[in-house]
């Protein structure tokens, strides 16, 4: 048996080398398609976040683990939340979300609620490398107010992270599901991490960062 903080101190070391990557500035590079400036960076977001409050709306309606289910719908909350506030950024007010990044690709196919919370952990700990980045561009933009409002969505992910450990305790019953939910957790992050290198790759740029 294990423990949460155990779980992501496990998780995070035996991803170690994607999630410094997904921290780095080529993640930015990777996600706007090489156009880092404020539109792309701001559409991007809108499609990270709008596919995660659609990956935790579709959880929630067919989860039969209440707790989750529960925490499941807060997420979603949170996420559209941060949809509508980066949607309302974009000077482009016709815009609508038509990317499903790999990683809720993989979160949409966990079917069961060990699998499920396993990869929200991997997915809060790959966005919150991808969201320093943000803030670090509006912060080098001179847009303060922008920067801080990525903050706010960070402190957020802060909390998601402490509801699914929470979370894990309660649905994981013994060491085969804690097992499961690592194998999950890393996989979201690989799903992540793979799709950074395919799109560097594609891009005819180097996924790993120059020392």
């Amino acid at each position: 048996m294990t423990d949460p903080e155990t779980f992501v101190e496990t998780v995070s070391e035996e991803n170690q080398t994607a999630l410094s990557r997904l921290g780095s500035s080529k993640s930015l590079y990777a996600e706007t398609g090489g156009e880092i400036d404020t539109e792309p960076v701001l559409e991007a977001t809108a499609d990270a976040e709008y596919a995660a409050w659609q990956t935790f709306l579709e959880w929630a309606d067919d989860e039969a683990d209440e707790g989750a289910r529960a925490a499941f719908e807060t997420t979603a909350e949170e996420e559209q939340d941060h949809y509508e506030t980066v949607d309302d950024k974009l000077a482009d007010d016709e815009y609508e979300p038509t990317e499903t990044p790999q990683l809720h690709e993989y979160l949409r196919d966990r079917e069961d609620t060990v699998s499920r919370v396993g990869a929200l952990v991997g997915r809060i700990l790959a966005s919150q490398r991808s969201k320093d980045q943000v803030v670090g561009y509006f912060v080098g933009d001179a847009d303060p107010q922008t920067a801080s409002l990525f903050r706010g969505f960070g402190e957020d992910l802060d909390d998601q992270l402490e509801r699914a450990t929470t979370l894990l305790e309660t649905v994981c019953e013994d060491d085969e599901d804690w097992d499961r939910a690592e194998e999950a957790a890393t996989g979201a992050i690989q799903a992540a991490y793979d799709e950074y290198v395919e799109t560097l790759e594609g891009m005819g740029a180097n996924p790993k960062p120059v020392c």
